[in-house]
């Protein structure tokens, strides 16, 4: 079942596969989905508005705005969260205020919550430009996506809007510090679980030198009717030979 977007800035807590409990913030329209990636396995259905930029979008929430809304939420909340997520209806560093309002949540979370930590979950499709890296530098947490290692597969899997290329984001990455690398693999005619691919990502992995990497299947719904779990099976070989090259990965 495809999820409903989120209709606020805040939401949650969540209690994450990876974070524990989490604290939402959703820094784009209320219900609409803003991405440059239309993923075929999203759990928020297909991308409504597919772009790679988002300073002409009118229903983007303010600094104000969500620094309101953060600080309602944290003085409110019985029990503080773990980490205070940027994650919501799409990419997050599409706000064209991302750096200000990163700002804004850690000096409300030094204020109110200075055990929580800060976090985002990035589909890394603006990666490349120095700003966007300079603003995710300051979270406490940069959870990245690299789902694919070949430009095909990129491309059917990922369904990049125009101007995305697998190679910037793989250099952007590269030079992000701290990076922690998500990604979902998933069987079928339009995943991403084909050997030549998988063996391209792990040299991409091997070049970016990612702090840990989370590896994942479908867990919930997904708009694609070409798509299927892996198996565990195929979940624990692609973890074997990650390890192979000598970096840490997780399965989820």
């Amino acid at each position: 079942m495809i999820l409903e977007l989120q209709k606020g800035i805040i939401y949650g807590p969540v209690n994450s596969r990876r974070l524990g409990r989490s604290l939402g913030i959703n820094i784009l329209p209320p219900a609409r989905k803003v991405c440059p990636f239309n993923c075929v396995y999203c759990q928020y259905g297909w991308t409504e508005t597919h772009v790679a930029r988002a300073d002409i979008i009118p229903e983007l929430p303010s600094v104000n705005s969500v620094r309101i809304a953060l600080q309602e939420a944290l003085t409110e909340l019985p029990i503080p969260p773990a980490y205070i997520t940027f994650s919501g209806n799409g990419e997050p560093t599409l706000h064209p205020e991302f750096d200000g309002i990163v700002e804004e949540v850690i000096t409300l979370r030094d204020q109110l919550t200075p055990g929580a930590k800060t976090a985002v979950l990035s589909n890394s499709a603006l990666v490349s430009n120095p700003l966007t890296r300079a603003s995710l530098t300051k979270l406490d947490m940069r959870i990245m996506k690299l789902d694919c290692g070949s430009r095909e597969t990129f491309t059917k899997y990922n369904q990049p809007c125009a101007g995305v290329d697998i190679e910037a984001i793989t250099e952007g990455l590269v030079q992000l510090s701290g990076a922690h690398i998500q990604t979902l693999v998933a069987a079928g005619g339009r995943g991403n679980l084909n050997p030549e691919n998988i063996e391209e990502w792990i040299e991409r992995l091997k070049r970016i030198k990612p702090v840990s990497i989370q590896l994942y299947t479908l867990d919930r719904g997904y708009p694609s009717n070409q798509l299927g779990p892996a198996s565990r099976e195929d979940l624990n070989r692609i973890q074997a030979r990650v390890k192979k090259e000598g970096l840490e990965i997780d399965v989820f």
